[in-house]
């Protein structure tokens, strides 16, 4: 586990916060394979078998079962219905869910439209959680309420690793500051897509858009967490 400020903890594509024993995933979207299918591009359903076994290793290298954990977002894929391997992709990951914690809270995404066939025990539906000083949300739309820490999904960060030779996108977790307050980016738990390179400048979240001095830490592999500094640095070196 890597630090990102003296609350939270990086572990994996996870955030975890110690003191309030949360873990924050965002960005599954369970039900993508079967969208692109739809949509004639073919390619094998392993997605869900792997969010299953990363959340796993997660749980396994945490060493503490969580209180709470936090979906900030994107639960599901389809904007306006519900797919076959959505419906039970959800079910599946939140019975693993509730089996590693007392609260499983699902904030919200764009794509969460319809979150009705997720409802159970123990399982609270939200468009926004403030928990003491810090502020989950999507982030897909500015909310303004009061926070001195925003915890946002929906962009998917990555960032482009090259040894020379072949380039490598790889996901990453951003800090910088919002208006005053610190503004975290978390990374998408999907494991189909690669994400978006902030370097490019490919932001999808508002907040993103208005963020300063952000920094990187990116995730190449399971657990393994790489601190480059900031973006503003990287580019310069992108550039040189």
């Amino acid at each position: 586990m890597t630090n990102i400020n003296d609350e939270m903890q990086i572990i994996d594509l996870a955030l975890w916060m110690p003191k309030s024993k949360t873990l924050a995933i965002s960005d599954l979207h369970i039900g993508y394979e079967e969208a692109l299918n739809r949509q004639g591009i073919m390619i094998p359903r392993h997605q869900l078998k792997d969010t299953l076994d990363r959340l796993k290793k997660i749980f396994s290298a945490l060493k503490i079962k969580p209180k709470r954990i936090i979906i900030n977002g994107d639960l599901k894929h389809e904007f306006g219905t519900v797919n076959r391997e959505e419906f039970f992709g959800v079910k599946e990951v939140i019975n693993l869910l509730l089996k590693n914690c007392k609260e499983l809270i699902i904030l919200e995404g764009n794509h969460d439209k319809i979150l009705g066939y997720a409802k159970k025990e123990r399982v609270k539906i939200k468009p926004y959680l403030k928990s003491g000083s810090i502020l989950f949300l999507h982030g897909d739309k500015i909310m303004d309420i009061d926070s001195d820490t925003i915890v946002i999904g929906h962009s998917h960060p990555a960032i482009k690793l090259s040894d020379g030779i072949a380039n490598e996108k790889v996901k990453c977790f951003l800090k910088g500051s919002y208006k005053g307050k610190t503004l975290i980016a978390l990374p998408a738990f999907n494991q189909v897509t690669e994400g978006t390179d902030i370097i490019e400048g490919e932001t999808l979240s508002p907040y993103l858009n208005e963020a300063k001095n952000l920094e990187v830490w990116a995730v190449p592999s399971f657990n393994d967490i790489l601190h480059f500094g900031s973006i503003k640095n990287i580019s310069a070196l992108e550039h040189y």
